[in-house]
């Protein structure tokens, strides 16, 4: 393959995979929608588009281990097609999580826990993955750096968030029939995995950015 064609082939791959991050972002914030709204129709939509992210990971998969097979590229090229293929992973994974999402707003009732801002959380993750992807479009280590410091924060968020819910559930003195018990039981458990789900999330993000750094200045710094 010519050289030119090969870089061609180097900047489609970026180009997909920066599209993938989109999507997957567009499914997480429809998620979070749902969750708010108590929109089951809407987290069926994000439930449904799952099936859009498998493909595009499979397709970009493909692209991946093509160009390793044929042009055994060497050096910034192999981390650069290395590092597209883990993140594509990140990006699947966070796609999930954004399906289960619209699985917990199909039966979720917020009302029953409203000092809990979910909605902020999701914000925090949505700009980590953003920032994440911004370093790998653009090779910008210092935005690498950025997005694991966020980390921090957004563990504590949720951990103080997790705290709220329990502490409100021990407080509580007005149940008393085994159906109370079970319904509000079944939302501790629903939002408690929400809050857990996007701390995931947040940890995707910064195995993006520590992905990317890699590939910038082959520095695994932050994978371990």
């Amino acid at each position: 393959m010519p050289r030119e064609q090969y870089q061609t082939k180097l900047e489609d791959l970026r180009d997909d995979v920066l599209y993938m991050s989109e999507v997957v972002a567009e499914r997480l914030r429809k998620g979070l929608d749902a969750l708010e709204r108590q929109d089951a129709d809407l987290g069926e939509e994000v439930i449904a588009g799952d099936a859009e992210i498998n493909d595009l990971y499979l397709e970009l998969e493909g692209q991946c281990t093509d160009l390793i097979a044929l042009q055994q590229p060497v050096a910034g090229d192999l981390r650069f097609i290395a590092a597209s293929f883990k993140i594509i992973t990140d990006l699947e994974r966070i796609a999930d999580l954004a399906t289960n999402l619209g699985e917990y707003a199909k039966r979720a009732d917020r009302e029953v826990f409203p000092d809990v801002d979910v909605q902020r959380i999701g914000d925090d993750t949505l700009a980590m993955l953003q920032e994440a992807m911004d370093a790998y479009a653009e090779s910008d280590p210092e935005r690498c750096y950025a997005v694991a410091e966020s980390d921090d924060d957004l563990d504590a968020a949720c951990e103080a968030a997790s705290d709220l819910v329990v502490r409100d559930l021990i407080e509580r003195d007005e149940l008393r029939e085994d159906a109370d018990v079970e319904a509000t039981m079944q939302n501790v458990s629903r939002l408690l995995l929400t809050i857990r789900d996007l701390e995931r999330v947040g940890d995707h993000a910064v195995n993006i950015a520590a992905r990317s750094l890699y590939m910038i200045e082959n520095d695994d710094e932050l994978l371990y």
